[in-house]
């Protein structure tokens, strides 16, 4: 299934790695903001959430460092990119 899809069709855990600074500015609805330098110690309640895990930030770049990070994990997950993407396919 495409990326597109599994987030329109909500099924996902949508995760925003941006700082609790950056969510509170906005953010996808029903999204859980566990910020990056955060990823490493929450690794047990991120393998917790009903997966795949889309990632997202402002950029794509600190959503694709923790979709990396958490694939070597077995977590399965991919990177959303921006938020606002992310927002976008959520609400097609």
């Amino acid at each position: 299934m495409k990326l597109e899809n599994i987030i329109k069709e909500k099924e996902c855990t949508i995760v925003d790695v941006r700082t609790h600074e950056e969510f509170m500015g906005g953010h996808v609805v029903d999204s859980i903001n566990i910020p990056l330098s955060e990823i490493h110690e929450r690794i047990e309640e991120l393998k917790s959430l009903k997966s795949p895990l889309v990632l997202c930030c402002a950029s794509g770049n600190r959503s694709g460092q923790a979709q990396h990070f958490l694939s070597q994990k077995g977590i399965d997950c991919y990177n959303g990119g921006s938020w606002l993407d992310v927002n976008y396919y959520q609400s097609k």
